[in-house]
């Protein structure tokens, strides 16, 4: 007897999983992959749109509610919520903020998802963004796909490439010729650290679809060239962290196509 591989997704906020990860949710749903996300926080520092008149006081129950949305329409089988407040980008942080969090506590709290879900493959953000959250959730799982009594097959940051974030600080500045961009200046990851890539450009109108059922949130490509808003979305690139990449040709997708063993025969 067979079933279907299992994939996990560690994210910091909500969008994180539409935003960032979309493509990589909405290819496991494609391909029969059983998939999960983790959430640490309900995003409640986010900067709220105006126009959609969410009292800030029930920002985190409508970005909750969004997050489940998107999942949704992104195929994924299971939301899980952690009960971690947003850190917001700068400042001290809130009592129970993500980054205030002990990282072997918030590691414990990630392996014992990781021992529930039994994953194949787990994946989480490079934070790349310069985002503290993500830093800390970041961090947080790579300890724990190490120290879990279930061992994951591979794990990965997913990334946003350096050649890209430069072309977007760059839009930005032409946009903005007063702005200063210094403290952009070597965000995400370098492109020659990038060992996989995977097309996703047939998936983009589903991306679409969960980026807009965060109403509540300003999508970052929204106001991007379609050239450069592509750069972002049709294509995932991602860094194997576990195994260790050892070179070769890049991957062209990380979850596997065949069914895997039980859990009486793993």
């Amino acid at each position: 007897m067979n079933e279907a591989p299992r994939l996990l997704v560690a994210v910091a906020h909500p969008d994180d999983e539409s935003f960032g990860c979309g493509s990589i949710l909405a290819r496991a749903a494609e391909l029969g992959v059983e998939s999960t996300v983790v959430c640490a926080t309900r995003g409640e520092a986010g900067d709220c749109d105006p126009s959609t008149g969410v009292d800030p006081s029930d920002l985190a129950a409508v970005r909750e509610r969004e997050l489940r949305t998107a999942a949704g329409i992104l195929g994924v089988d299971r939301v899980i919520v952690l009960d971690h407040r947003d850190s917001d980008m700068s400042g001290e942080p809130a009592p129970g903020a993500l980054v205030a969090v002990d990282q072997d506590d918030l590691a414990a709290e990630l392996q014992g998802i990781i021992d529930d879900v039994r994953p194949d493959v787990v994946v989480t953000l490079d934070a790349g963004d310069g985002h503290r959250d993500h830093a800390a959730i970041r961090d947080a799982t790579l300890t724990a796909v190490r120290t879990a009594a279930h061992r994951p097959s591979r794990t990965y940051l997913s990334c946003l490439l350096r050649s890209a974030m430069d072309r977007w600080v760059d839009h930005l500045r032409e946009v903005d010729r007063w702005g200063d961009y210094t403290a952009l200046a070597e965000l995400g990851t370098p492109d020659e650290e990038i060992t996989t890539v995977i097309d996703v450009r047939h998936l983009l109108d589903v991306r679409r679809a969960a980026i807009h059922a965060h109403a509540s949130q300003v999508s970052p490509f929204e106001a991007l060239p379609t050239e450069l808003a592509d750069l972002f979305l049709t294509r995932d690139h991602l860094v194997r962290v576990e195994p260790p990449w050892t070179g070769g040709p890049v991957e062209t997708d990380i979850v596997a196509t065949t069914t895997r063993a039980t859990k009486s025969a793993e």
